[in-house]
């Protein structure tokens, strides 16, 4: 019975070895099988924008032509000594000296080889002195000669040749997934450059609300912004402008995934405003918006969200004249679709007033169409010139009396007599303060000031004497 056993166990080994042997022989000694991978589910290279086909994504030539063009912003705020009254009831009165200024930092963009520069407003507000450091290391002495607290944009000038400039790019044209490249000087680190992706567009997020008609709609990026980048040039992958840096969303100052860009459509017109005009041509429709949400759409019976609400209209805008009514929904503007209070904002502060435009709206289920005039925030569609120096310093004036000028120890002065929204309330000039000069001229009347400004350029310089007699000094662009 074991010998019947052991010889079956023999017999299946036997065999086993023989069938090893043949699929060894198949296997390693016959000839290699080939696997074809068919062409279609080849490994290939993504082709990304301004990238060559095949190669590697690369950025380096869209810098190389738009990072001398971007340029480090300082700026010194000088303050009034302020001496410590406690120490000086214990140790008596300290010697009067000069308060450290307050140092500032930022960065711009040279969009003209004639030395003008764009930045943000915060980085130049409340300044004394801006200094603008190229590239190369080379430091010019710059003056504002505009700003938009609404957009938060001003512009610099420099005397400067041959400097280089960035080409405006179209940021309307701007996709979401899109590269985007900011150059700016975070922290004082000048010249340093992020990637990322447009993140949306025409985003609000509500930092300018404290201005009056702020207009927001700006490009969000997941490019690293910091402090020092604002004012700093967003560039796509050909090393054109699309936007000017400006904030980042973040809970502890620095950048924590968001960044956020005024576009290069808002930012080409307020700055060609600026430059040809001193002051920025403000156009609106004359009506009041909101975002049509699902709660709005079920409320007002509206079968489609889209477009943008119109809650009110203005009894003497452009809107009413031309027949759009409360409960329209505004769809386009010169065919321009908008769905959202920011992307209306910023499509019609392209425009100046007494410009037309053509506004699609849907009311009562059908489309209308309506061919208005924009007007300015007075209702007229006039235009703010350099010219009107006084309607932009804010302010009325009155004489001075002889008495009044002897008990003030001057020769010459005009009394500010009212203050309202303009340039003196922005720079903390009030009711009662008197004007001895402007730009080192001496002013006796409002024609000596109109006269005065009208041939100015850049900075101002109010030198006068406050209420208690103490002599000021007052710095802004115009």
């Amino acid at each position: 019975m074991k010998a019947r056993r052991f010889l079956g166990l023999f017999v299946v080994a036997i065999l086993g070895a023989f069938v090893a042997v043949i699929v060894y022989a198949r296997l390693f000694n016959g000839e290699a099988a080939v696997i074809e991978v068919p062409s279609e589910n080849k490994v290939q290279y993504v082709n990304l924008p301004g990238v060559i086909s095949g190669s590697a994504l690369d950025f380096t030539g869209a810098v190389e032509q738009s990072i001398d063009a971007v340029v480090h912003v300082k700026t010194r705020e000088f303050r009034e000594y302020q001496p410590n009254t406690l120490y000086e009831f214990f140790f008596g009165e300290q010697q009067s000296r000069e308060a450290p200024p307050i140092l500032g930092f930022g960065s711009g963009v040279i969009i003209s080889d004639k030395g003008y520069i764009v930045t943000n407003n915060h980085v130049i507000a409340g300044s004394d002195e801006v200094v603008v450091v190229l590239n190369d290391k080379q430091e010019y002495s710059a003056i504002v000669l505009g700003t938009d607290p609404a957009t938060d944009l001003a512009l610099l000038k420099v005397e400067a040749d041959d400097l280089s400039t960035l080409k405006f790019g179209d940021s309307d044209a701007l996709q979401l997934g899109e590269w985007v490249l900011a150059i700016g000087n975070p922290y004082n680190l000048t010249s340093t450059v992020t990637a990322g992706i447009v993140s949306a567009k025409a985003r609000n997020v509500g930092i300018l609300r404290a201005q009056d008609f702020s207009i927001e709609s700006f490009i969000q990026t997941d490019a690293a912004v910091n402090p020092g980048n604002s004012g700093g040039a967003l560039i796509n992958t050909r090393g054109e402008l699309v936007g000017v840096n400006t904030a980042i969303a973040s809970r502890t100052g620095a950048f924590t995934g968001y960044s956020f860009a005024i576009p290069v459509s808002i930012v080409q017109k307020v700055i060609g405003d600026l430059i040809e005009y001193g002051a920025v041509q403000r156009a609106i429709l004359g009506v009041e918006i909101t975002e049509v949400t699902a709660e709005l759409a079920k409320r007002e019976n509206i079968t489609k969200i889209e477009g943008v609400f119109v809650a009110s209209v203005r009894s003497d805008g452009a809107a009413k004249e031309a027949g759009i009514r409360e409960n329209d929904v505004i769809l386009s503007i010169d065919d321009t679709r908008v769905n959202s209070t920011a992307e209306l904002m910023e499509v019609v502060s392209k425009y100046r007033p007494g410009q037309e435009v053509r506004v699609v709206v849907r009311r009562d289920g059908q489309l209308k169409q309506f061919d208005l005039i924009l007007r300015n925030l007075e209702g007229s569609t006039e235009m703010v010139k350099k010219d009107d120096v006084l309607e932009l310093l804010g302010a009325s004036f009155e004489p001075l009396s002889q008495r009044e000028k002897q008990n003030l120890g001057i020769q010459s002065g005009l009394k500010v007599k009212s203050v309202r929204e303009g340039k003196f309330k922005k720079v903390g000039i009030r009711e009662g303060f008197v004007l001895t000069s402007v730009n080192k001229k001496p002013v006796d009347s409002v024609n000596d000031i109109a006269a005065i400004l009208k041939d100015s350029e850049g900075g101002v310089i109010i030198e006068g004497v406050d209420r208690g007699g103490s002599r000021s000094y007052y710095a802004f662009g115009m």
